[in-house]
């Protein structure tokens, strides 16, 4: 078995080691941790700008189906009231076009009665001529 006599040398290395401890934690522990805290630092605020963004996003997004619901729900109203104003000029077109059809109609059966009625009168007139002109070829003489 091997005995450890304590002599100088203990205390030499154990002012050594604490030395060395400092110096390392001052040089190289130090920097290290702080290095670390600052990344870790920058990521927490990475993940809080990243929900941010995300809670953005989402707002963003119901903020988009909103203005497209509100468009198209114009759009639609725009549509009925254009077709109703079609409906309301295409009827008084119908209407005009059927006044004037209706017009020309009358026009017409004014024309036709007036020209049926001197067509009458004319042959009124003429009657007798016919009559004595039938009656004597009927009868085989000429009047």
């Amino acid at each position: 078995m091997i005995t450890v006599i304590p002599d100088i040398s203990l205390v030499y290395q154990m002012i050594n080691f604490l030395v060395l401890l400092f110096v390392l934690n001052l040089v190289l522990y130090k920097p290290i941790r702080n290095v670390l805290l600052e990344r870790k630092a920058k990521i927490e605020g990475m993940k809080i700008g990243a929900q941010k963004a995300a809670s953005d996003l989402v707002a963003g997004e119901d903020a988009y189906k909103d203005g497209l619901k509100q468009a198209r729900s114009k759009g639609l109203k725009e549509k009925k009231t254009f077709i109703e104003e079609a409906s309301k000029e295409e009827k008084e077109i119908i209407d005009r076009i059927n006044k004037k059809a209706q017009a020309n109609l009358a026009q017409i059966k004014k024309q036709v009665a007036d020209e049926t009625e001197q067509a009458r009168k004319t042959l009124e007139g003429e009657v007798d001529a016919y009559a004595k002109a039938i009656g004597g070829k009927i009868l085989g003489r000429a009047c």
